[in-house]
């Protein structure tokens, strides 16, 4: 069987990938503390903390680990869940840490470490959000309270609540971090036993309190009416407030009025997939944090086919790293290509792209007309548009030169050949222009989908 290590580099892309596909609180409870422990030729061994998550896992996600490990390993992999309660999970706060806490705060839950300011890496699609978390931090209760950040799952929404409770605790405030379906187990429990006082106490004397994943709350009347009062108490005593979740307030509309009244009372801001500089920011740090050197095409690779969330990226970064490892070579473009060929893969139908719907992408992407793309203007924007399409058209079928020539406005083959010769040299040497023919091919794939 390979050494662990191996085996847990491949594990941890595997992690990564499924942190796509299994919702937080699930991955957190059932997969977080896993580990491989080895793998050889179909058997992969993954370490888990007890039999009950072995059960688990056995039970409920052994086909959707078996795929992803198939996916990694490009191998007919069988999974085997082995106890292994000795391990200590890399990302286990350690002692020294837990020793530093206060005895008021011993009892509320540590912060992610890497969960930071400092981590959090901003672009166009996340700087208000960023600008606002820190702004909370350093001056809890007197401005954007509540704060309310939404957006889809992966893009950083509970990395800025850690960062707003890492900064709070540094000022030595008491801080309360929750999720939403923790709050409602906690407040169910308290009910059961009797111990409602007791859960109030703890929710309504801290001087922050930062909820996650808020949607939850969706028509649990119990719950929402419980938490109102919190709301009010903790808001009218100057005590700060953020929230997270999956969409806008106005969009929750099973959550009672008034709370959804509280919530836009303060300031509602959003975090969108990152853009592409963005993502290859994320991606640099990412690699130096692993203490990688990889070239800046490697980078831009893996930054153009992933676009839906920072989890997602370092899932398909670390992906790439251990399939590379697998098959002992350097990391090349090609290479990371080949390794999320799987994740990028659409697995819907799709029918046959056409001259006629690549031209339409292209003009969409160029923001032209297709009279302009079929006719004389010589504009540089335009004649590139033009390239382009031939370009593409002679990538995604199998027309001849004088067929794709015809479609383009009766151009000769000759000059079908050198715009092909000239797009496939200068996306080589043009991040740009690379990025701008993935976006219109990506459409194109998406289209031909559509219709099948």
């Amino acid at each position: 069987m390979t050494e662990s290590g191996s085996a847990q580099q491949v594990w941890e892309a595997a992690l990564g990938e499924l942190q796509v596909h299994v919702n937080k609180p699930n991955y957190r409870t059932w997969l977080s503390k896993t580990h491989g422990i080895g793998y050889e030729k179909d058997r992969f061994v993954v370490g888990v903390p007890n039999t009950f998550v072995s059960e688990y896992l056995e039970r409920n996600q052994r086909s959707l680990i078996e795929k992803v490990l198939r996916g990694i390993t490009r191998n007919e992999v069988q999974v085997h869940f082995r106890v292994d309660g000795n391990h200590v999970h890399p990302q286990t706060i350690s002692k020294s840490r837990s020793k530093a806490v206060t005895a008021q705060q011993a009892s509320l839950p540590l912060f992610n470490p890497r969960y930071t300011f400092d981590t959090f890496i901003t672009g166009t699609s996340n700087q208000l959000a960023f600008t606002a978390a820190l702004t909370v931090a350093q001056n809890p209760g007197t401005s954007y309270n509540p704060l309310f950040i939404y957006g889809g799952s992966g893009l950083g929404k509970t990395h800025l609540l850690h960062a707003i409770g890492h900064k709070a605790l540094e000022n030595n405030l008491k801080v309360l971090y929750v999720r939403a379906e923790e709050y409602t187990n906690q407040l169910m429990r308290a009910l059961k036993e009797k111990k409602t006082e007791e859960f109030r106490n703890r929710y309504r004397s801290v001087d922050m309190l930062l909820l996650d994943d808020v949607q939850f709350f969706s028509g649990k009347s119990q719950t929402e009416e419980n938490f109102f009062h919190t709301f009010d108490e903790l808001h009218s005593a100057d005590h700060q407030i953020a929230i997270t979740c999956d969409q806008p307030p106005r969009l929750l509309p099973s959550l009672q009025k008034r709370l959804l009244s509280r919530f836009e009372g303060g300031l509602v801001t959003d975090i969108q997939e990152p853009d592409f500089d963005t993502r290859l920011a994320i991606l640099r740090v990412k690699a130096s944090q692993k203490d990688l050197e990889l070239s800046t095409e490697v980078l831009e690779t893996i930054a153009l086919q992933i676009k839906q969330s920072i989890r997602a990226l370092e899932g398909s970064l670390n992906r790439v790293i251990a399939y590379a490892k697998l098959i002992r070579q350097i990391i090349t473009p090609e290479l990371a290509v080949q390794a999320l060929k799987d994740i990028t893969s659409n697995t819907l139908p799709s029918t046959p792209a056409t001259s006629q719907l690549i031209i339409e992408a292209v003009v969409d992407g160029f923001q032209l007309t297709p009279s302009d793309l079929k006719g004389r203007k010589r504009d540089e924007m335009t004649a590139l548009a033009r390239q382009v399409a031939m370009y593409l058209i002679r990538q995604e079928t199998d027309c001849s030169l004088s067929e794709i020539g015809k479609e383009i406005g009766g151009r000769t083959p000759a000059t079908v050949s050198h715009a092909y010769q000239k797009i496939a040299n200068d996306i080589n040497n043009d991040p740009s222009l690379k990025r701008k023919v993935f976006d219109i091919q990506q459409a194109i794939h998406a289209a031909t989908r559509t219709q099948a």
